[in-house]
């Protein structure tokens, strides 16, 4: 067969540049199938090239190319992708085992199987060469049968691997979208709830419903609002709205109080719940001040002259979290009704605050007296403006 094989290409011997994959009079398609064998010989002599083109010719699902250069073997077969690498142990430019290695430390032929091709079938080498990351080992030439059956194997197995590997692939970059939408669930939901809160939805809680004996509501809403909103656009309006709520927004989170809602122009928070805390009242009073101090520098830097109204009340309240798939966490209960009263009640640019409020923060900071007034509601009662913190509470 290797005479054959010599005597049948010594007029068709490749030259160099008939090594590479790219030259038509190597790379030859044996079969037609897409997704069949590719199988790439390296070896420095053309004449087994020949030799082992013509032993796959008649196998239509085979794809077959050469590689005389060594050390072009690696960029080949990354251009061809073969299935199956077969291999000569002895080439004059580089050692069987180092090419190996070569294959095998490259993220584009690593797990590609090797086949070795040798005159010698000393089982050292074979050891030698497995330990080096060959797949197996063939005397050369092979017979035809047997070498088709290798090709076959180890090819298809290269095929299963990489099957599994692309769907691990799929599977993980599945997994990674589930953790990102997850993430981005949980960062909405924490947006619009209490984190305590949104934690217990997580954990499938159906009904969440809580008392609390004391906490601070407050209450802000914009004078002049709706009729400034006649004369702009819906984008000015809505932007105007975004920098006036995240300035209060970011005052809540300084202050450790729970937005509950905006409605409209009016902006509506607690502190006291979800987790309970004495100092409820004085963590609401300053958010009151610093939302005067931010709005007007908002005002100043748009060059409006709107004024916000606020009201605070202390009291008890019921809280939950209403809806089966828009959720809302919301408050009920006589406070609620008072603070907001203490908001519609009160003068533009202020903090109206209840006696029940005052009583708590009378110690620690500046009040004027407002004396009773008529509370749609509530009756008379006795209500405060708030001017500030005690500079020294002794």
């Amino acid at each position: 067969m290797t005479d054959a094989a010599s005597s049948d290409s010594s007029s068709q011997q490749p030259n160099d540049a008939q090594t590479s994959v790219a030259a038509p009079a190597v790379k030859e398609v044996v079969g037609r199938s897409v997704d069949g064998h590719r199988v790439l010989l390296v070896d420095d002599q053309p004449m087994i090239g020949e030799a082992v083109r013509r032993l796959l010719a008649d196998q239509a699902d085979m794809t077959f190319a050469f590689c005389k250069d060594a050390s072009k073997a690696v960029a080949t077969a990354e251009e061809f992708q073969p299935t199956v690498i077969l291999q000569d142990l002895v080439m004059p430019d580089i050692d069987g085992l180092d090419l190996v290695g070569k294959f095998r430390s490259h993220s584009g032929t690593e797990k590609i199987p090797v086949i070795m091709l040798s005159a010698t079938e000393e089982a050292a080498t074979k050891a030698q060469l497995l330990e080096a990351g060959a797949n197996d080992y063939l005397i050369k030439l092979p017979h035809q049968i047997e070498l088709i059956a290798r090709i076959r194997v180890h090819s298809e197995a290269y095929k299963r691997l990489l099957e599994r590997d692309a769907a691990f692939g799929a599977l993980e970059r599945s997994l990674a979208d589930l953790t990102r939408e997850r993430e981005k669930s949980e960062r909405l939901l924490r947006n619009i709830l209490p984190d305590t809160i949104a934690e217990r939805l997580k954990n499938n809680v159906s009904t969440i419903a809580e008392s609390f004996s004391s906490v601070s509501v407050l209450f802000a809403d914009l004078c002049g609002f709706t009729t400034f909103s006649e004369r702009v656009d819906a984008s000015q309006l809505v932007d105007l709205l975004d920098d006036i709520f995240s300035a209060f927004d970011h005052l809540a989170n300084a202050y450790g109080v729970e937005k509950i809602k905006t409605i409209g122009d009016a902006y509506m928070a607690v502190a006291g719940l979800p987790e309970a805390r004495d100092d409820h009242a004085e963590a609401v009073a300053g958010m009151g001040l610093g939302m005067l101090e931010a709005f007007r520098g908002v005002m100043r830097n748009r060059g409006l002259s709107m004024e916000v109204r606020i009201g605070i009340h202390s009291g008890p309240v019921v809280a939950g979290v209403i809806g089966k798939h828009k959720f809302s966490y919301d408050l009920w209960g006589d406070t609620v009704n008072t603070a907001s009263r203490m908001e519609s009640h009160g003068e533009p640019s202020r903090v109206h605050v209840s006696q029940a409020t005052y009583t708590l923060l009378k110690d620690r900071y500046r009040f004027t007296d407002r004396g009773e007034m008529m509370v749609k509601g509530k009756g008379l009662q006795q209500t405060y403006f708030l001017l500030g913190r005690n500079e020294d509470p002794s």
